[in-house]
């Protein structure tokens, strides 16, 4: 058996080869050559990053500022190629959230599972 860091660059060489990984790449790139696509991406991007620095500095998030991420979901599902985009993602993030659980099997065993 490798050591620890050897297995996680399989895994790492793993994840690259994977449906899910080489499915969110061809979006990803789809996306940012599509002008209006990565327009509306990149600005959607920018209201979550925004709304998520107030959130975590416990800054008041004003009645406009929901508006306007309300606008922005609304034209991220109405495009198709984006959709797709935020699928895999989700696809992906699952996965490894998947991955992660098992790794972190034996300290839950020893410690209990850890708060949510």
């Amino acid at each position: 058996m490798g050591n620890l860091y050897d297995l996680a660059y399989e895994l790492e060489k793993g994840l690259r080869q994977s449906e899910e990984y080489t499915m969110l790449k061809k979006l990803y790139e789809e996306v940012n050559a599509d002008e209006q696509a990565n327009q509306i991406f990149s600005n959607f991007r920018d209201v979550q990053m925004r709304l998520q620095e107030k959130q975590m500095t416990g800054q008041e998030i004003t009645e406009e500022e929901v508006q306007q991420a309300q606008k922005t979901v609304a034209l991220v599902q109405q495009h198709e190629l984006i959709s797709k985009l935020m699928q895999a993602e989700q696809r992906m993030s699952m996965m490894i959230a998947d991955v992660n659980k098992i790794i972190m099997k034996p300290l839950e065993e020893m410690y209990g599972p850890a708060a949510e």
